[in-house]
């Protein structure tokens, strides 16, 4: 009887071992990563994936070293404190994100499911736990949620820089307006031109905010990224005598798409930037290279692949701590103490960047200094030779002048008229379209501001080029020349001018135009 039933017995375990066979070959063989804890929060065992995910060899090297209680696997220790009660609280955690560090101290985050094992009284035996890295999505949606904060800060940037570019006009307007016909010697001349010279500092601060907020390329030519390297660390060698410039330059440099005076901004930007790491004194090495990117490598930064050029700007300051590095880029972040900067250089070589199609990124550690890298698209054009810049010259045909605020019409009205134009006012989108439809015979251009409540110059433009197919418009914003503005470009506007402008720019654009029917 007793043989009976050791052969039964013997029968069952070699039933259940069977049974347990495909579990185990899941369990071992598993790409999510699986591990039995026991109450104090110890690995009892493993499977690969889980050794894996952590960098060890094995899931018995694993089982010796982790405990996700202990203290030295977190990142964060308040992390670990809300854990440790989540886990003691419940039978069932589902989709716990927690961040940990690896054997080799490098950063994960998991996704865990653990659910709690009872005895048939009820009391607690060991944790079953599932995880899953999430790292890379973790980063992808850091990058999503610091690319929308940007977009968001950067459309208040850019607004507020378009409202401080309009009160710029008139002072800017009225000061070029008394000098045009003021002589040299005259007891106030010289404050006039200081007037001027504030206007331009104002314009450069919403320079650097349209830039931050990507709100326009200027010009955007094809040019040799050497060129303007070469020009402006020397430049900035001279006057840092303290700081050793290395510049390292690639021959047969790739030709790139750019505005000129944004990229030497982002250039100054980053060596102001190193100077400022290195009150000592110190080295900034400047390099520029060729260099092809894939889908993958370019993916996180929303660009397409294809043939970049790479600048790379290094300094050996001390170097950023991984919060700073996260936050450099922030508009009025700034880590110099009150007083002592806008916070907006940074921030504006972002947007600059971005906005030229191509991406930025940094690496720095504390005490090993920091490199930025941008990165812009190839072109495969000529350089253009340069044009001398002409005197300003008067006319006598009308000019419709399009604006919603008074003081850019009256500054500009005056502007136009001390050239000997002819000058008819129009103070909305709706307006200009009435007074154009009576009086195109008579009107030989228009100067049309792109934003507008109820009728924006892209509209207003449109249906103006259907009384006219040949209307002749200069676009005028407080922006640069953005997306929209490039948009209505490219329905057969005639050029852009950006506020403030003075008197000589403007009759310059205005000659443009008028005259290039002569050309045609």
């Amino acid at each position: 009887m007793k043989d009976l039933e050791t052969q039964n017995h013997n029968r069952s375990e070699r039933s259940l071992k069977q049974a347990k066979e495909p579990y185990r070959d899941f369990y071992e063989n598993a790409l999510l990563g699986f591990a039995r804890l026991d109450l104090k929060g110890k690995c009892l065992n493993a499977n690969m994936a889980l050794a894996n995910i952590f960098g060890f060899e094995s899931p018995e090297e694993m089982v010796d070293s982790i405990n996700f209680i202990g203290k030295e696997l977190y990142v964060d220790h308040d992390e670990r404190k809300s854990f440790t009660k989540i886990l003691e609280a419940g039978d069932v955690v589902k989709g716990y994100e927690i961040h940990l560090y690896r054997k080799d101290k490098i950063k994960i985050w998991l996704s865990i499911n653990i659910l709690t094992l009872r005895d048939t009284d009820g009391k607690k035996l060991y944790y079953e736990f599932i995880a899953e890295d999430i790292t890379e999505r973790k980063r992808l949606e850091s990058q999503l949620i610091q690319s929308q904060k940007m977009e968001a800060v950067g459309m208040l940037a850019g607004g507020i820089a378009h409202d401080f570019n309009n009160l710029l006009m008139g002072i800017q307007g009225y000061a070029s307006l008394i000098l045009y016909s003021m002589e040299t010697n005259h007891p106030h001349y010289d404050k006039l031109k200081s007037i001027e010279d504030f206007v331009r500092s104002g314009a450069d601060l919403t320079r650097q905010l349209l830039g931050f907020a990507r709100a326009g390329k200027y010009e955007v030519k094809p040019v040799d990224l050497n060129e303007i390297i070469h020009k402006t660390s020397t430049m900035f060698g001279r006057t840092k005598k303290e700081i050793t410039v290395h510049y390292k330059h690639q021959r047969d440099l790739h030709i790139v798409e750019v505005d000129h005076g944004q990229i030497e901004q982002v250039m100054f930007n980053l060596y102001i930037n190193a100077w400022q790491a290195m009150p000592a004194g110190g080295d900034l090495y400047i390099e520029t290279k060729n260099i092809a990117l894939d889908e993958s490598y370019v993916k996180p930064y929303t660009v397409k692949s294809g043939e970049y050029v790479k600048i790379s700007v290094t300094d050996t300051g001390p170097g950023m701590d991984e919060r700073t590095r996260e936050r450099i880029f922030e508009p009025f972040f700034t880590t110099k103490e009150m007083g002592r900067g806008s916070g907006l250089g940074l921030a504006s070589v972002y947007g600059i960047v971005k906005n030229h199609n191509g991406f930025i990124n940094v690496y720095s550690e504390k005490g090993h200094g920091t490199t930025f890298n941008i990165y812009l698209p190839a072109l495969s054009k000529e350089v253009p030779t340069k044009k001398t810049s002409v005197r300003a010259l008067k006319g006598s045909e009308t000019i419709l002048i399009v604006d919603d605020e008074d003081a850019v019409i009256s500054v500009c009205k005056e502007l136009l008229e001390a050239l000997d134009y002819k000058v008819i006012t129009a103070y909305s989108g709706k307006d200009a379209v009435g007074i154009y439809r009576s009086k195109k015979e008579e009107i030989d251009l228009v100067i049309l501001d792109m934003i507008m409540p109820e009728m924006g110059g892209g509209e207003a433009f449109e249906l103006m080029k259907a009384i006219n197919p040949g209307i002749k418009v200069i676009l005028s914003s407080g922006y640069s020349l953005n997306g929209h503005a490039a948009d209505i470009m490219k329905q057969g506007c005639k050029t852009f001018i950006q506020k403030p402008f003075s008197i000589d720019e403007l009759s310059k654009k205005i000659r443009e135009v008028l005259d290039s029917n002569e050309e045609e």
